[in-house]
């Protein structure tokens, strides 16, 4: 049996691959699901995504599911019990920006119709194909990131470095960011 080739960071861990494999790269336009890699991509600042993806479901517990319009309204109360929860990432920097960013998103929402129609404008509305050999040759950001940074943060918006916006749009598949031998590229080459 043939073995799949995969992008050189993925190695053996099942929840690595099985998000390489189902999510990563894959164009999003849900805005819940926008929110949640948002706010998972500026958890991740100064730590591995593994050590993010290892606690996904319990941030997704303990942020109501990543609902902005909850989030958006959480108190000091809130605050307290999520610097209390060992399952998520517990940064009172991190845990702020959060409910400050439903509140911008909630606000992007509304001007734009919807949060995708917003973001969605840094790529013209469609991924970019990259054709990247190996991981290298990989960015750790483009002009596209620094626009989106800077509007972002503009938005009052918080965690949002051109880094940051740059792992976001591989998250969400505004990029196609797999090398062009792994078997989720000619896959993602066609999607819109």
């Amino acid at each position: 049996m043939k073995r799949k080739i995969r992008c050189g960071w993925v190695g053996d861990d099942p929840l690595m691959r099985a998000y390489h494999d189902r999510e990563w790269g894959t164009p999003v336009h849900e805005d819940r699901t926008l929110f949640e890699f948002l706010i998972l991509e500026g958890a991740q600042a100064g730590l591995s995504w593994k050590t993010v993806l290892d606690k996904r479901e319990n941030f997704r517990t303990a942020f109501d599911h990543f609902d902005p319009k909850k989030i958006a309204h959480y108190t000091k109360r809130d605050m307290k019990r999520l610097l209390a929860n060992p399952g998520i990432i517990r940064n009172r920097l991190k845990i702020k920006a959060t409910i400050n960013n439903a509140q911008k998103f909630l606000e992007a929402q509304k001007e734009f119709g919807s949060f995708d129609r917003y973001i969605w404008r840094f790529v013209d509305h469609r991924p970019i194909q990259h054709k990247f050999k190996s991981l290298s040759e990989l960015p750790t950001r483009t002009v596209e990131s620094d626009m989106m940074s800077k509007d972002l943060k503009k938005r009052g918006f918080k965690f949002v470095g051109s880094t940051i916006c740059y792992a976001f749009m591989q998250a969400v598949g505004m990029v196609n960011d797999h090398t062009i031998n792994c078997f989720r590229y000619n896959q993602l080459r066609r999607k819109k």
